[in-house]
């Protein structure tokens, strides 16, 4: 057997593409290595490092095969809108996440973010929330806009008001991005392969090139591609659009922590398991009446506490 170590750089659910130096890989998941614990619509997710038998594919029409993933530092995974599975990973081995979210056109939910920014802290994976379309808001959606931004920038998070379209604000998303591996995540519509195609121009011919060393056709974000970014070993991974963001394997009594304001309040709570829900002296609840913690974001914290993690998740 010739192993060699490569990076997913494509991933269709059927087959995977290997970056192995400046040679690609089709591959598939060994058979034997699919285990009965493993409860993931894909086992394997783009940015994972592998074990490839590269010695395989002679013998098998050009497919060489999958038999080890590597340790992941961390991951995005979501609960899975397919119900027959628990769970579907987005992206490994992240340096960083965006999630690209509008105000209109359409409208991403406060809930949405929030869902998506306690899994990004639950798996270690630093978020920055980017405005897309700010060219189309008119005074209503700006002023919105102002809003969101103000609340999510004074939990801590960082905050870009771009038009991909017209180029607007992109040059400082640039210099953030300028190295490591980034995941672009968002609803389908809030313009994230225009939005992707403005960073990096040559993005639409690296992903086809990809996909036709992956027999797969044209691309239409129906599939997780990782693109090579700006002169250096930085890179952006292009995930298909979410409609709804499931959390999974939160714990009830861990919720709070995933939220940075709730958590650093929640140490002068009267009762060390508060649930910031009815208990007395809760000092997160006593800020929330005060305006110190945004309604919107207690909400969507209450909201994480409904889940029911028997239940499966559909979008």
């Amino acid at each position: 057997m010739s192993d060699l170590r490569g990076l997913v750089v494509q991933s269709t659910g059927s087959f995977y593409m290997v970056r192995v130096g400046a040679d690609l890989y089709k591959c598939k998941l060994k058979g034997n290595f699919k285990l009965d614990g493993i409860r993931t619509t894909n086992p394997i997710a783009v940015g994972d490092y592998v074990m490839v038998d590269a010695s395989s594919s002679d013998a098998n029409g050009g497919i060489s095969w999958i038999h080890e993933i590597l340790p992941r530092t961390n991951y995005i995974i979501r609960r899975a809108s397919n119900l027959s599975k628990e769970a579907h990973i987005l992206g490994a081995n992240l340096d960083r996440t965006l999630l690209l979210v509008t105000i209109n056109y359409p409208i991403t939910t406060t809930t949405f973010i929030d869902r998506y920014l306690a899994s990004a802290e639950a798996y270690r994976v630093p978020v920055a929330l980017v405005f897309n379309k700010v060219d189309r808001y008119g005074a209503s959606d700006t002023q919105l806009l102002h809003r969101y931004i103000a609340t999510y920038q004074k939990v801590g998070y960082d905050c870009f008001s771009v038009s991909a379209l017209t180029g607007k604000g992109l040059d400082e998303v640039r210099h953030y991005l300028s190295e490591g591996v980034t995941l672009i995540a968002g609803h389908s519509g809030v313009g994230k392969s225009t939005f992707i195609n403005a960073l990096a121009p040559n993005a639409a011919q690296q992903t086809a090139a990809i996909s036709e060393a992956h027999n797969t056709g044209v691309h239409t974000t129906t599939f997780s591609t990782m693109i090579p970014y700006g002169a250096g070993e930085a890179y952006l991974i292009d995930t298909p659009g979410i409609k709804g963001f499931g959390t999974i394997d939160f714990e009830r009594e861990e919720v709070g922590h995933y939220f940075p304001e709730i958590f650093k309040v929640s140490k002068g709570c009267h009762y060390s398991n508060c649930s910031h829900t009815h208990e007395p002296k809760c000092a997160v609840r006593a800020l929330l009446e005060q305006g110190e913690i945004s309604p919107t974001r207690y909400k969507s914290y209450l909201s994480i506490l409904k889940d029911d993690p028997s239940v499966k998740y559909r979008a």
